[in-house]
Parts: C-alpha cells; structure tokens; sequence
C-alpha cells in the first residue's frame, strides 16, 4: 500500500497564484516602505495571517465572525489611510503604459534635440555647484508633470544654461521651488512639488532633496539638485536619491533623454 503525499497534487496553476499572491505582497511592501509605514505592511500580514488560522484552518465560528468584520473594516481603512500611495502606485502603473510615453520613445533621437540641452543643464549645474547656489530641476519623462507645472510660472523657454542659472539666482522671484523640463523646453519654474515621507532619508538632506524624492516617487522623472550649503549635486529616481559628479550627472541625463 502507496503513501500520499500533499505536495503531490501541487498543480502549476497552484504555483503561479503562489507567485501571484507574493508578487502582490511585495509591492504592497515596497508601497509602505516608501512612505515610512513598512511596520504597518507587518502589522496588516499578522492580522491576514490570523484571520486565515482562525476561519480556514481551525473553523472557528465566533473568533472568524469577528476577523471576518475587522478584514472587512480594515479594507476600507487601508484604502482611506494609504489613497496617497496608492495615487502614486497607480500614477506609476499607468505612466508606464503611457501612450504618448511610448510614442516619444519612437521618435527619432534628432527630434528630441538631446544633444542641444544636456549640456546646457549639465553647465548650469557645474556652475552653480562652484556658487553654492541651491537649485532644483526636473526633467520630465513619460510621466506628464502638468500638475506640478501649473503650480508655477509658465516659461516655454528653450533650455539654456544662463537662464537656469539666472532662475536659482539668490533672491530673484523665481529661485524658490522646482524648475520642470519637458524634452528640452523649460516648462515652469517655481513649481510645488510633493514631498517625500520616506523616514529613511539622511538627516543633512533638506527640503528640495525631500521634494527630488518625493516627484521621483509618484513618476518617473529625473530630478537633480545642487545642495546650497555644500555644492554637493544629487539626483532623485524612482524613490532613491544619491550624490553624483558633474561627470556622471551628464552621463545620468545622457541616458535618461535618449
């Protein structure tokens, strides 16, 4: 006489929601690790867990009846707690299957005159990092950044390196807040923007490295910044930000427009 074992019947269609069910998770943690809340994603998987011991393991009808009522609420909760994440987690989503995204990425790289524009903001940040001169620009990829833009003054200026310099100017009306890009025209400048949550940023990092952080979280933008107390250039993509050289900050925008 045989002996069964259960992971036997293990069916491929078994494995793949497996996959599914951990491909879901990871996101969701990686949606609370952004914004400082990764206990949270832990608190919100012990309470699943138990819910799934308690009614779909040891059929307990009363202690199940009440998860039953706390899993359902806490949905709702969630949601509510969490709709600005979950904004940039479907901001996100859809920037990526973007339209007009994927027709820029088909037009000839003559078109997008990357080569007349790189060097332009790759100047004006080498000569502001001399100064000491605090700067925040953000160069806009498939992800539209009009809402941002409307929050400042409308520009449509071709991108020029004394003009960006001019811009981040000490006490000129215009220095204070982000300068948006969009494929090689200066959209706006002193623009809003969003300001990251994240609780895992270094203390020495001001507010425009949280604001670098923050555009870099809800699309899919390249932001650079040139810190005004150490000259230091950093940039911000997809929710990391790091300190860079002027020759690797032309490499970064060398690729990321092409």
């Amino acid at each position: 006489m045989g002996y069964s074992y259960p992971f036997m019947t293990l069916r491929l269609l078994d494995i793949i929601d497996i996959l599914l069910v951990a491909t879901i998770l990871y996101w969701c943690y990686q949606l609370l690790r952004r914004s400082g809340a990764s206990n949270l994603f832990w608190g919100i998987v012990l309470v699943v867990m138990a819910w799934f011991l308690v009614s779909g393991i040891f059929h307990l009808e009363m202690t199940g009846a009440i998860f039953d009522r706390v899993i359902s609420v806490g949905a709702f909760a969630v949601i509510v707690l969490f709709q600005e994440e979950l904004r940039s987690f479907f901001y996100r989503l859809g920037a990526n299957l973007n339209i007009v995204g994927l027709g820029r990425r088909f037009l000839p790289k003559e078109k997008k005159q990357a080569d007349q524009y790189v060097g332009q903001i790759a100047l004006a940040c080498s000569n502001m990092q001399k100064t000491h001169t605090g700067a925040l620009i953000v160069m806009e990829g498939d992800a539209l950044l009009h809402e941002y833009a409307d929050t400042g003054e409308a520009m449509g200026a071709v991108v020029s390196a004394r003009l960006i310099e001019q811009i981040f100017f000490k006490n000129t009306p215009l220095h204070d807040g982000a300068l948006i890009l969009s494929h090689g025209k200066m959209m706006a400048a002193a623009c809003i923007l969003p300001v990251s949550k994240n609780n895992t940023i270094p203390a020495h990092y001001g507010l425009r490295h949280r604001a670098a952080l923050g555009i870099s979280e809800k699309s899919d933008a390249l932001a650079i910044i040139v810190s005004e107390e150490t000259g230091h250039i950093s940039v911000a993509q997809d929710g990391k930000i790091r300190e860079v050289s002027a020759q690797e900050l032309t490499q970064l925008i060398t690729e990321f427009v092409n």
